[in-house]
């Protein structure tokens, strides 16, 4: 049987709303188990360094595309309060239920809370990922195809300490 797009689509819609917003988280934490997947099989066969370098090139292509979509499909404007509705739209926000932002004073602030990527490797006896350069170059990325004006600074991300309740934080500002 030869299903189109459109029979794709047509159920899909069909879909109770709830129903919808699941099978979208679903798959949402699917992308980041096989993320997981490939780069513990990379780091198993080749090193932590060589799944961070390939990681880093995954993440710096994904957050150019993500970034220039979320613009252009919410509308949204080349400020703060843009960007901040853009990162939470991002599949790596929406993958991880514990998070705080807010804007202050002209300051952007995005942190994990609980970050299940890290408590899932010291679960399973692996060492704590040295995310910061992956998820630094991505944001970095992220906000260069977004706003130029715009800047990102790490506060805090592993391998940095950080406190129980906090994972990661970054800080955006206009330039």
């Amino acid at each position: 049987m030869n299903i189109s797009r459109n029979e794709d689509l047509k159920m899909l819609a069909s879909l109770d709303e709830w129903d919808l917003i699941d099978l979208l988280l679903f798959n949402i934490k699917n992308l980041w188990r096989v993320d997981g997947l490939y780069f513990l099989g990379i780091e198993e066969r080749f090193g932590m360094q060589a799944a961070t370098d390939i990681d880093v090139k995954c993440w710096d292509y994904l957050a150019e595309i993500e970034s220039k979509y979320l613009k252009q499909m919410f509308s949204l404007e080349p400020n703060l309060e843009g960007l901040a509705k853009a990162l939470r739209f991002t599949s790596w926000a929406l993958d991880h239920p514990s998070k705080e932002i807010e804007i202050k004073d002209g300051v952007l602030i995005f942190r994990i809370t609980d970050c299940h990527t890290q408590k899932t490797r010291k679960e399973k006896g692996l060492p704590q990922f040295s995310c910061k350069n992956v998820r630094f170059n991505y944001l970095k990325i992220f906000v260069e195809n977004f706003s130029p004006n715009i800047d990102v600074c790490c506060n805090l991300c592993p391998p940095d300490e950080h406190p129980e309740n906090v994972w990661c934080e970054w800080r955006f500002t206009i330039k």
